[in-house]
């Protein structure tokens, strides 16, 4: 979703900012699991509830998230409910994850494959792959057997499809253009 992308910008660059790189892998488990308990439905009404105030809300979530946190992470927590904007939390927490795997000079790739892929396969795939993306991958396979063969990879914004269904896909087009 763009608008929640674009909500959630601000908050994670400026959480990024101020943790820094010394403590940005301790404020990444933070924000996992505060936008685990954020993302959950009975949170959310829960949150939309007219006769609960921003301190319980904050409460609830530090409680059922069981995770102490950084002073800089519960202002977050309390900036993006008193302003709210509770349903970006888990938003802001991919977007930080990146962040952060940016400064490490990783990236996650999704591997969508026509079949499994075995381990030896996915060695030599993701060697090339770091190779045509100019850094280091945590890859993980997606098996979607409607893409015929070939694989798609989708790193961040970044999409590689080299399935057939997209070759078919782009004949069509051609063909009925």
């Amino acid at each position: 979703m763009a608008e929640l992308a674009t909500i959630a910008r601000p908050y994670a660059e400026a959480l990024f900012k101020s943790v820094g790189t010394a403590d940005a892998s301790g404020a990444l488990a933070q924000m996992q699991a505060l936008s685990a308990v954020a993302g959950h439905a009975d949170m959310q009404r829960f949150a939309d509830n007219p006769k609960v105030t921003g301190d319980q809300i904050v409460n609830v979530i530090g409680g059922v998230a069981k995770v102490t946190l950084d002073a800089k992470v519960a202002n977050l927590l309390r900036t993006v409910v008193d302003n709210g904007r509770l349903a970006a939390l888990p938003e802001i927490a991919a977007q930080f994850n990146a962040l952060v795997k940016a400064r490490s000079g990783t990236s996650d790739a999704v591997v969508h494959s026509a079949f499994p892929i075995d381990t030896t396969q996915l060695a030599d795939l993701v060697t090339t792959l770091e190779k045509r993306f100019g850094r280091k991958l945590n890859s993980s396979v997606v098996v979607e057997p409607e893409l015929i063969g070939g694989v798609r990879v989708v790193v961040g914004d970044e999409v590689l499809d080299t399935s057939v269904k997209a070759r078919l896909d782009k004949m069509k087009l051609s063909l009925t253009a």
